[in-house]
């Protein structure tokens, strides 16, 4: 493995989820756009799923993947070296192979020697060996702050409180672990104008200047791609639909599955909802949604399976909210005391985010964000952030 340094080379280090791979990808050919010379590591099952299509076909020269060969354990053979499809019992073995890999990740970072690493915000340990090395080390966080108010139903803490308790004492660690590693910035997937005050806040906590990353949500590769659906929200009002999307490898129950196309059916809102399975399982969507269910909504919703060009439509001008993994124009759909789904509660949050006088202030934010989310915003942000990178190097020198 030998580096081939153009500018500042900097190694990237994703989590093995598909949530987290694609925003540092569009990162990487940010960079790359500015220069820098990009290494994403990560399991070859990973890499071939997430990214080398890619970069093959435009980044050949400038993004680098680097495979991290984890062990192979009996239950674990390489391909399920991945989250994507994987089953749930299987996700701590898969973490205690991710770390039981440190001395490769070790290997791979003193053959390359990067100017700089970004790491996910739960492999600290990252950080520590890119110390050990004296490379910088600088966090990218995928997660933002979607609500008004940040705060924890009790269900969320006892599963939380359930997660730290199987995991071993020596792994422990917190986000402020995590946090306190990065070298003098953080990077965030968020805009400013949105969550600016949660910025301050951890900037003054941590002592580190907070970078706003945009967007970074994945571009259609073919423009053309899914022309139907942009017909589709043509003929809708301006602000009267609503996005729905769970995350890539969020999987509805079958009680979820149950709830929110009821919900959406009682919001009497135009919708598009992205419905994913596992790999592996052979469900349909049509079996799985309620019987004549697609008849019922006819054009008021757009139902549709697997991926979707997500910024093409948050774009659209007849968006009025969305439900997604993302960043701050949302109103939360309570659950019950266990946190399940419930329709009444869902058709509720809709109503307010979309039609009614309530939802004036999310629908004005689902419009900034949408004119922020083309493609001069988010460009001027990027290079912004690779300034800050190069001043932040430069300041270690």
């Amino acid at each position: 493995m030998e580096a081939k340094k153009k500018t500042i080379s900097v190694l990237m280090f994703p989590w093995l989820a598909h949530g987290h791979t694609s925003p540092y990808l569009e990162l990487a050919k940010k960079l790359a756009d500015r220069d820098f010379h990009i290494y994403l590591c990560s399991t070859p099952i990973n890499l071939n799923y997430s990214f080398k299509q890619s970069v093959i076909e435009n980044y050949s020269q400038s993004i680098e993947l680097v495979d991290l060969h984890l062990p192979s354990l009996p239950n674990l053979p390489p391909r399920y070296h991945t989250t994507n499809g994987l089953s749930s019992h299987l996700m701590r073995t898969l973490k205690d192979a991710f770390r039981m890999a440190d001395p490769k990740f070790s290997e791979i970072l003193q053959a390359l020697n990067p100017d700089l690493v970004i790491y996910d915000y739960n492999q600290p340990w990252a950080a520590d060996f890119a110390s050990s090395l004296n490379i910088p080390a600088v966090v990218f966080i995928i997660y933002s702050f979607p609500f008004p108010e940040i705060y924890l139903h009790e269900y969320e803490m006892l599963s939380i409180m359930k997660n730290i308790d199987e995991i071993p004492d020596h792994e422990k660690f917190t986000l402020s672990d995590t946090l306190r590693r990065s070298r003098d910035l953080i990077l965030v997937k968020a805009y400013r104008d949105f969550e600016g005050k949660y910025m301050d806040y951890l900037s003054n906590i941590f002592s580190k200047k907070i970078i706003p990353l945009g967007s970074l949500v994945q571009q259609s590769i073919d423009q053309d791609d899914h022309e139907e659906i942009k017909q589709w929200l043509d003929l809708k009002e301006k602000s009267s639909t609503i996005f729905v999307s769970f995350g890539s490898e969020y999987f509805l129950s079958k009680e979820e599955i149950h709830e929110v196309p009821k919900g959406l059916e009682l919001s009497k809102v135009n919708f598009i909802w992205v419905i994913r399975f596992p790999q592996g399982e052979k469900i349909s969507m049509q079996d799985a949604l309620p019987k004549g269910y697609l008849e019922k909504v006819g054009e008021r919703g757009m139902v549709m399976e697997g991926w979707a060009p997500q910024a093409k439509i948050l774009q659209h001008p007849s968006i009025g909210g969305f439900a997604v993994e993302y960043i701050g124009a949302a109103v939360e759909a309570a659950g019950d005391k266990d946190g399940n789904l419930q329709s009444e509660e869902i058709a509720k949050a809709i109503r307010k985010v979309v039609p009614e006088e309530s939802g004036e202030a999310v629908r004005k934010k689902v419009k900034k964000l949408s004119e922020m989310m083309n493609a001069k915003g988010d460009e001027e942000i990027m290079d912004g952030v690779a300034q800050e990178l190069l001043v932040a190097l430069c300041r270690k020198k």
